[in-house]
């Protein structure tokens, strides 16, 4: 690291200093022990200016106080069957990890269908799992691996992938707004498997729209994109979709306890019973509440994205005579 870079990393922590208490505390459980780590995610989201990469941090302090993210692990979704919906319905789920020992998330892009609970249900299973993930499973392999380790690999699985992706579009955008202000460079590549032609058509119009440094980020792999992946990992921590070529779908396997989507796999099975031994307190006054997170803007890029994806779909859909089945779908940036 330059001697500029290293500069800009104490310039942030010396205002980092100043923030009040409360913010001082929530920003220990962001950083884990590595601060100066957490500070350079902020900065490299923010091209290294100090002042943005200030405001991005201080509003994200401020949305973990405002909408208490420090205890959402204390907040079980119950009864454990609308948990099993949702497991059901947003299909995503960690498999393993790679050779030196960062996190494999799977996410079933394609089958995913967000229709078995409300929109604040699967928001909050998704910063769940981000927080389960910073404050659990990254420490952990820090410890074992002893070097810092901050960020994962995702595989998406474009399986199942159609038209009627427009209508988990909005709730997409809410899932990624959090992630691009709250949870920023987390992420070290983002495999993208089992591509049908509706992904590669809209991915050819947004990759143009991208930020270099996220655009370097995405693989596109040849089919379930097992070759490639055996490159980074070992057989056992490929996700179960990529281990067959030609198994074509992202939710059933040969059980559903090797299946990294289902409540029955480990990772799940650890993730619940944690949340739940961290919230027993809560859970007689939580009853089936959920736990609303208000959600920022997104920024205008992230605005043009999303109405360019909406836009590409709409041209698909008019190609292949389906447009009066997509009329009435039009996607807000929020």
């Amino acid at each position: 690291m330059g001697i500029a870079s290293q500069d800009a990393i104490k310039q942030l922590s010396a205002l980092v200093d100043e923030v009040d208490e409360p913010l001082k505390v929530t920003f220990k459980n962001i950083h884990m022990g590595y601060p100066s780590e957490t500070l350079v995610r902020f900065l490299k989201a923010r091209e290294w200016s100090i002042p943005k990469a200030h405001k991005m941090l201080v509003d994200c302090l401020n949305w973990r106080i405002q909408n208490h993210i420090d205890i959402i692990l204390n907040k079980p979704i119950i009864p454990a069957d609308l948990y099993r919906k949702i497991r059901d319905s947003q299909l995503v789920g960690m498999s393993g990890y790679t050779k030196d020992g960062h996190p494999v998330f799977a996410i079933g892009v394609g089958l995913s269908t967000y229709d078995k609970a409300s929109v604040n249900y699967y928001v909050q299973s998704h910063i769940q799992i981000n927080e389960y993930r910073d404050r659990v499973i990254l420490p952990a392999a820090s410890k074992k691996y002893g070097r810092h380790i901050g960020t994962c690999v995702k595989v998406l699985d474009m399986t199942g992938l159609k038209l009627s992706a427009l209508n988990q579009l909005k709730l997409l955008t809410i899932i990624s707004t959090v992630d691009d202000l709250n949870y920023p460079e987390k992420t070290e590549t983002y495999y993208i498997v089992n591509a049908p032609y509706i992904f590669s058509a809209c991915w050819k119009v947004v990759k143009p729209l991208l930020q270099e440094r996220t655009r370097r980020k995405v693989q596109v792999l040849q089919g379930c994109g097992k070759d490639e992946l055996l490159k980074i990992v070992d057989y056992a921590s490929l996700p179960h979709f990529c281990k067959r070529e030609g198994s074509g779908s992202s939710r059933h396997s040969t059980s559903r306890s090797d299946d990294c989507f289902s409540l029955d796999h480990p990772f799940h099975q650890q993730l619940y019973n944690y949340i739940k031994q961290q919230g027993q307190e809560y859970v007689a006054l939580l009853k089936h509440g959920s736990f609303h997170v208000d959600v920022p803007e997104p920024d205008p890029e992230g605005i043009k994205i999303v109405k360019t994806i909406e836009s590409e779909l709409h041209k698909i859909g008019d190609r292949n005579g389906l447009n009066h089945s997509l009329s009435d779908l039009n996607i807000d940036g929020a």
